[in-house]
């Protein structure tokens, strides 16, 4: 995380510094600032469009009944892209624009969607044999299968549990006292 700060907060400006410099050199000074002052316009204009429309798909799926993940990650692309366009730079602009429009922004969200997948799927395989040296012996030796778990299924536990279960009928009105020191 150190890292991507150092990247975020020096390296860039240092390199849109340099960007905006050579494009000076290149179309002269004014033109230079002209374009920069148009790019923020236009992805100011941008936003605004696709800000609304991922606002109009976020509420369709509401009415719908559906979970909006999808349309968070466009309207959380939108707002970050829009941030990138009106922040003064060409590769900012870049980036911004690429969040901007929606098959850019698809392939950015299933990138993300896969990234986030693998994290998940490696915490969770980090997390089930953490704590068991039985498990973590196995997994050294390469007696897990390719899907994280033993391939006989014997999977130790470090708990134990007992209990009882009794069928509860459907109208409350029917189910009977607990038994003395019982909670339900």
């Amino acid at each position: 995380m150190p890292l991507a700060l150092v990247l975020l907060f020096i390296a860039v400006p240092i390199a849109e510094l340099a960007v905006i410099i050579q494009v000076g050199q290149w179309i002269g000074v004014w033109p230079t600032i002209a374009l920069l002052l148009l790019d923020s316009i236009l992805g100011a204009a941008l936003l605004r469009a696709q800000g609304r429309m991922a606002w109009a798909r976020f509420n369709l799926a509401l009415a719908e009944g559906r979970v909006p993940a999808r349309e968070v990650f466009d309207g959380a692309a939108v707002l970050f892209g829009g941030a990138l366009l009106l922040t003064p730079g060409f590769i900012t602009d870049v980036f911004g624009l690429l969040l901007l429009i929606p098959p850019t922004r698809a392939v950015v969200r299933r990138l993300l969607g896969s990234l986030v997948g693998w994290r998940i799927r490696t915490a969770w395989r980090v997390a089930s044999w953490g704590g068991n040296r039985y498990q973590r012996g196995r997994a050294a030796r390469g007696e897990y299968g390719s899907n994280g778990w033993p391939p006989d299924g014997d999977v130790p536990r470090d708990y134990q549990y007992e209990g009882t279960a009794r069928e509860i009928p459907e109208d409350p009105q029917e189910l009977p006292e607990p038994p003395d020191g019982e909670r339900g």
